[in-house]
């Protein structure tokens, strides 16, 4: 008989909100959760413990639901924050300079948050993958652009704060790029949910480089 001891098998939980948790959103095709199992090597399990609407202040009863034998986290979280601040795009202000000092406002208000939930995910001491906030699928193309500006001051936070502590960064702008990644606005369609899904095996199976900082994952 032998003794040696099986090592666990890798069980990657992914963690935060409906770009996870989206399969209220595929119209009967596969959930990201689905997709992810696929692309996982045989040998790893996966498990969904996103809800859809969450922000950062919901992350800690995500963690404290883990399952035992978890091994990897994999974080998508913010996108909720920034639609809570929509109104800045929105705010009458008399100069450009205004507006921007209304947006930095909110990132600053972001950063205070995503570092204290971050700093939770970090205790659990496993692997943990987090992931920028994609631009969406607004039908107006002004609104639109405006989106994806604002935004570019939450996802300076993410990837600042991720490079503090040498993380994976899947940044999702690059890989949720097309509409038809997209089931509405805000949430990722099956097309879009593969993409994402590709992009999470690879930023938990693949070697990190010895680099100091943030290692980005754009496909």
């Amino acid at each position: 008989m032998s003794n040696v001891r099986q090592q666990p098998m890798p069980h990657l939980v992914l963690i935060g909100d409906s770009v996870f948790d989206n399969g209220a959103y595929t119209s009967g095709g596969p959930s990201v959760i689905q997709q992810v199992t696929s692309s996982l090597p045989q040998g790893w399990s996966a498990s969904l413990r996103a809800v859809d609407g969450s922000t950062t202040e919901d992350i800690d009863a995500q963690l404290a639901a883990l399952p035992e034998d978890a091994s990897h986290l994999v974080l998508s979280v913010g996108g909720n924050n920034a639609l809570l601040r929509a109104d800045v795009l929105q705010a009458p202000v008399a100069t450009s300079g205004e507006a921007l000092l209304l947006l930095s406002k909110a990132a600053d208000d972001f950063e205070v948050s995503y570092r204290r939930m971050l700093g939770q995910c970090l205790k659990v001491d496993l692997p943990v993958v987090t992931c920028t906030v994609y631009h969406g699928n607004f039908a107006e193309p002004s609104y639109q652009a405006c989106v994806a500006v604002a935004l570019c001051a939450f996802n300076d936070v993410i990837i600042r704060v991720a490079a503090e502590h040498g993380l994976k960064v899947i940044d999702l702008r690059r890989i949720c790029s097309q509409r038809s990644d997209y089931a509405n606005p805000i949430e990722p369609s099956s097309l879009g949910g593969q993409k994402i899904a590709s992009a999470i095996a690879l930023a938990v199976t693949e070697a990190t480089p010895p680099l100091r900082g943030a290692y980005v994952v754009a496909a």
